[in-house]
């Protein structure tokens, strides 16, 4: 905090990977200031305390996907092979925020079309969930301890359609991509009523289903961690994303320096919005 770098601009100049909720928490109130790479924001308070990050300053970061692309020729192979309507695999019971899981899983276990499991870990896991979603034309993506998971984007690299039920989650990259091209955001409140989910999904027509996986196929690229980095993977996505931010780091860093000694030296404009959830319309 004493060197001359960080005095520049209180630390708005600086980036902090804390892709974990316990990253730097002990020294976070000194460096809220900073762009931090984050894997969500949990709104909810449990993991991050009010104004220590938002959308304006910091930057959402996808998980490492755990399975393997599903390329275009294995789309195209797997195409008529997706026989099963909504696949989940993983924790039934989380807290939090993920307590939502359990009631999903009391709504919709046993029911045709539906393949619900416990997750696993190791190579058997990592197979069974593969395999698990490349026979799915959806995949259940619902909040766990944290309002983001790897499964949106185990999902997303395997051509099946993100279900997301998860009413605080960020997404990574949001001002460049449209979620709404490959994924349904479904409220909570929704997805517990009986019978609302499958209805929902059986509704979707034939045709969106197709747009939504060849829009799968194009997004891919966007999650894909690599080395080298690749043109619009998430290496360069995050740096264009940070671009729109230097406008507001040079705006607050001029006017800290600029500042009258006797002034209340407060910036009174407060331009965050909590996130919101709506299910997205269903085209006949």
């Amino acid at each position: 905090m004493d060197q001359p770098a960080w005095k520049r601009s209180e630390g708005r100049d600086h980036i902090l990977p804390v892709h974990h909720p316990w990253s730097f928490k002990s020294v976070r109130k000194f460096m809220k200031n900073a762009i931090w790479l984050l894997p969500d924001m949990d709104s909810t308070g449990n993991w991050y305390k009010p104004g220590q990050v938002y959308l304006e300053k910091d930057l959402i970061l996808p998980y490492v996907p755990n399975l393997d692309l599903c390329d275009a020729k294995c789309l195209s192979e797997n195409e008529n092979k997706r026989s099963t309507l909504l696949f989940f695999r993983g924790r039934l019971k989380r807290n939090a925020g993920g307590k939502i899981r359990a009631k999903l899983v009391s709504e919709l276990s046993g029911t045709q079309g539906v393949l619900i499991e416990e997750g696993t870990t190791g190579d058997a896991g990592k197979a069974a969930a593969q395999t698990g979603m490349r026979k799915s034309l959806f995949c259940l993506s619902p909040a766990g301890d944290t309002p983001s998971s790897a499964r949106l984007f185990d999902a997303i690299v395997s051509g099946c359609i993100p279900v997301i039920i998860s009413d605080e989650l960020e997404l990574p990259f949001e001002g460049i991509l449209d979620y709404r091209k490959i994924a349904l955001l479904v409220p909570s409140s929704d997805a517990v009523q009986p019978g609302w989910l499958l209805s929902f999904l059986r509704n979707v027509s034939t045709s969106q289903i197709r747009d939504m996986q060849m829009n799968l196929a194009k997004y891919s690229r966007h999650f894909l961690y690599s080395h080298p980095a690749q043109p619009l993977g998430p290496e360069d996505l995050v740096w264009r994303m940070m671009a729109g931010k230097l406008v507001n780091i040079k705006l607050h860093t001029r006017r800290r320096q600029r500042v009258v000694k006797e002034s209340r030296s407060l910036c009174t404009c407060d331009c965050r919005r909590p996130n919101t959830t709506t299910p997205e319309k269903i085209h006949s």
